[in-house]
């Protein structure tokens, strides 16, 4: 038997091409074949078309086949982020000139850990993540790391704040925070969190004032700027005096809101961010990158002391005493991908302007579609949309129909809606951030709303 190609080398990009025009074939008959956002039938019936592509896993003669068979079957049976009518998650469409450098960094395969097996791509996430974190903190000696997304980065936030604290740190989060948070304090564990009331779904300021009052220790408060169910941001700037007048450190996460950053429109919104001793920025949301893009930044680099750490096969001393770049402490992770690299293209690509203007387009979008919500009869909007994410409901509907519909269109295909309770009730959710979305595809997903809800409850399908 011959050695199967590789993907780098001389010949990796001749072995690499002829597979690819199969990939890109069966992608387009896989995508075709499912015809919608996502596929028909619901879990058991996607589970069993997967099956049966599948066969045998690990047949003892291998198949020639397998890469146009499988990767049909995983774009016929994927929820497709780029259709406009996939409106469910913080889950973008990607770039394809994002995509296509992601492609050169699994051929060339460097490792983040050691210098040796990653030369260039070490001074380009140098380069990439100096650059990104003084988006953020522009003064000062700030730098950012890079992560697989916000969990991790919001992990880090704490394990930083807790060695910042010399060993111990409580953390002060609003119930509108994001899950990873009191997560990380207890794999960390630290005492059990305050969380600070969130009525109208941001974290109120003067509760969090009494609550800082009342605490003793060292205390990390935890911010949003984005949340996951309806893309709200707390107030940044009365928080932040809040942590300046009580000696706490302030962590925002802002995986979601981050990229108004990129926005001369709406980079205003956050307004306080840079008092933030740590942020969570995920570029795999309103950046339009594969995943995984996340960052994690500091305001002082000196925070990440904390993580350095020594494996002489990867960071000797001697080595790094010759000039050898430390990487072992840019991670918890030792091996770890360059995802730095379609961050970097992506950045050089668009510029500034480029990606401004799709955070522009799809925050226009959500104003859009609240507007359509907002002017049916039969749906009820919960507030203004102030990033990408509308909520709505339909009007009169128990929270079971809410459910129900949502279900319904997942399980037909036809549209990918989320759902998020809020004020005590469920709401659809519709996180618009396909650029290429139009305003009939608004009206084509508000239909198809109205028209599961009709289905469910009434027994017919409006005109």
């Amino acid at each position: 038997m011959s050695t199967p190609p590789l993907a780098s080398g001389h010949e990796g990009p001749h072995a690499l091409r002829p597979l690819l025009d199969t990939v890109l074939d069966a992608l387009d008959t896989g995508a075709r074949a499912r015809g919608g956002p996502l596929p028909a039938g619901g879990p058991e019936a996607v589970a069993a078309r997967t099956r049966k592509a599948v066969g045998d896993v690990l047949p003892d003669r291998g198949d020639p086949h397998a890469v146009r068979t499988l990767v049909h079957a995983f774009a016929e049976t994927a929820a497709d982020p780029a259709h406009p009518l996939c409106a469910a998650h913080l889950h973008c469409p990607p770039l394809a000139v994002a995509t296509a450098a992601d492609l050169a960094a699994s051929a060339l395969n460097p490792s983040m850990d050691s210098w040796d097996q990653a030369p260039g791509a070490s001074e380009l996430e140098r380069l990439v993540a100096g650059a990104l974190a003084r988006e953020i903190h522009p003064t000062g000696t700030p730098d950012s790391l890079v992560t697989t997304g916000g969990t991790e980065s919001n992990q880090l936030a704490l394990l930083l704040a807790r060695e910042a604290h010399g060993g111990t740190v409580r953390l002060v989060c609003g119930a509108n925070a994001h899950h990873s948070l009191p997560r990380a304090a207890w794999l960390l564990g630290l005492p059990e969190p305050v969380v600070v009331p969130a009525p109208r779904g941001t974290l109120d300021p003067d509760a969090l004032d009494a609550a800082l009052t009342r605490l003793s220790g060292p205390l990390l408060v935890a911010a949003t700027a984005g949340t996951t169910d309806a893309g709200l941001i707390d107030p940044l700037p009365e928080i932040a005096a809040h942590c300046t007048a009580h000696g706490a450190r302030l962590h925002v996460d802002a995986a979601y809101g981050g990229g108004l950053l990129f926005s001369d429109r709406h980079r205003t919104r956050l307004t306080g961010l840079d008092a933030a001793d740590t942020v969570t920025l995920d570029l795999h949301k309103l950046g339009w990158q594969p995943v995984a893009a996340g960052l994690l930044a500091v305001r002082d680099t000196r925070d990440l002391t904390a993580l350095r750490h020594r494996a002489d096969y990867l960071n000797a001393d001697d080595d790094t005493d010759a000039g050898l770049p430390d990487l072992l402490g840019r991670s918890l992770r030792t091996t770890r991908r360059p995802d730095v690299l379609k961050l970097a293209v992506t950045l050089k690509t668009l510029g500034r302007s480029g990606l401004g203007a799709l955070v522009d387009q799809v925050c226009a979008h959500a104003r859009q579609f609240a507007a359509l919500v907002d002017a049916h009869p039969g749906f009820e909007l919960h507030a203004p949309p102030v990033i990408s994410t509308v909520l709505f409901r339909p009007t009169g509907a128990t929270d079971t129909t809410v459910a129900a519909v949502r279900r319904a269109l997942l399980t037909d295909g036809s549209a990918v809606l989320g759902r998020a309770r809020l004020d005590g009730r469920l709401w659809l959710k519709a996180t618009l951030l396909n650029p290429a979305t139009g305003p009939d595809d608004l009206a084509a997903l508000l239909h198809l709303a109205a028209a599961s809800r009709a289905t469910l409850v009434e027994g017919h399908t409006p005109r």
